[in-house]
This record gives C-alpha cells, sequence and structure tokens, in this order.
C-alpha cells in the first residue's frame, strides 16, 4: 500500500513537470523569429507596449527589471522603430501606479509626454494584450519586456487576434534570474488555463486612439 502511494505521488510529479516542459515550449517556439535584442533588427511598429512592473523591490532596492525595461524603451524610440509607448501596468490604489511611474522615467529619458499612452488597467499580461486590441485599437505591436516574459505576451497576443514582436530588455542572472524562472514557469502553464476557459481582462471600458 505504501508503494503505491509513492508511485502515485510520483505520478502527479511527473505528470506536474511534463505538463510545465510542454506549455513552456509551446510558447517559446511560437515567438522563435519574433524577439529582438538589436534595434538595428526589428522592424517599425506604431505603438510599442511596455509592460508593467514595480520600480522598487519589497526591500527597497531598485527593481533591475523596471529599469532594464525602461532603458529598452527609450532606446526603441531613440532608434525610431517606435513612434508612440504605451505603458500597460497595474495601477491598484493611489499609493501603487505603475504606468504613471513608467511615464515619468520615460519623459526623463527624452521621449516626448505626448507620445506617452497609459492604460492603467494592464493588470496582468493577458489584459494588457487584450486591451491592446480591443481599448488602443491596434492590430500589430512590439512588446516591452525581458525576453521570457515577451515570448509569453506574443503567444497571448496572437491567441486574441494581436500581431505582435518582442524588444528584450536586458535579462536578469543570479538568484532573482532563477526565481524568476520559477515564476515564469507557472505563468505560463496559466496561459493555458486562461486561454481554455476564455478569462476575460478585469476591465474594458471606453476606446482610446493613439496618435
Amino acid at each position: 500500500m505504501k508503494r503505491k502511494y509513492v508511485y502515485f505521488i510520483l505520478s502527479i510529479i511527473a505528470f506536474f513537470i511534463i505538463l510545465i516542459g510542454v506549455c513552456s515550449y509551446s510558447i517559446t517556439r511560437n515567438a522563435r523569429g519574433k524577439t529582438f535584442s538589436n534595434t538595428h533588427h526589428i522592424k517599425k511598429n506604431k505603438v510599442g507596449l511596455v509592460l508593467g512592473t514595480s520600480k522598487r523591490i519589497s526591500n527597497g532596492q531598485p527593481n533591475l527589471y523596471y529599469q532594464y525595461r525602461i532603458e529598452a524603451t527609450i532606446a526603441l524610440f531613440k532608434a525610431k522603430k517606435i513612434d508612440f509607448v504605451l505603458v500597460s501596468g497595474d495601477n491598484a490604489t493611489k499609493y501603487y501606479n505603475e504606468p504613471s511611474t513608467f511615464k515619468k522615467d520615460l519623459i526623463e529619458g527624452g521621449i516626448p509626454e505626448d507620445k506617452i499612452f497609459l492604460d492603467y488597467a494592464g493588470f496582468r499580461t493577458l489584459d494588457s494584450m487584450v486591451r491592446a486590441k480591443e481599448i488602443f485599437g491596434l492590430d500589430s505591436v512590439t512588446v516591452i519586456s525581458q525576453k521570457f516574459h515577451n515570448e509569453r505576451a506574443i503567444y497571448l497576443a496572437n491567441k486574441k487576434g494581436l500581431v505582435a514582436i518582442g524588444f528584450n530588455a536586458k535579462a536578469i542572472t543570479g538568484s532573482t534570474g532563477r526565481k524568476m524562472e520559477i515564476r515564469e514557469s507557472l505563468a505560463r502553464v496559466k496561459v493555458f488555463i486562461d486561454l481554455l476557459f476564455n478569462i476575460q481582462p478585469k476591465f474594458y471600458g471606453d476606446k482610446i486612439e493613439i496618435k
């Protein structure tokens, strides 16, 4: 009886390992040839969609994911590979506002204020992709985040009828990077769950034209 219990537990573990592997492979394969790390190699899109994150981590230290996304967005704009920036992030409370924080630093980096649009309801990557199409009227977009995140965003965008490519912000290595890899593996499984159950963004709202 004990041996059967052990086999059962091992079978469950094996199932989840295979599930994670299949989901991750599917998303990575879909993004082949669609993410770029050099401004010279990426085609131009009207809008670059930068995915939000907090400026600082829980201990108050700067969040490198944030910093590198800011740098990537500025580089892409200055290379004239995008005309506008759409910042999509969480605005859960008046004390936490990812889009406005991004906007301030993008302006300081040289992007004109009138070239920046904010999506305050980008609570998840799914929300950001759907709202880019349905609220901001985009048919194609350049997603700006780290490569692993771009791959997932591109997969979701394609499933929702939005043509997307990705511009990769600098990656994070070390323990921080490894923790994110684990989190990303689970997020990729959730992509398929959300698509299976046709999960919708938390909010829609009035349409906004980017021009």
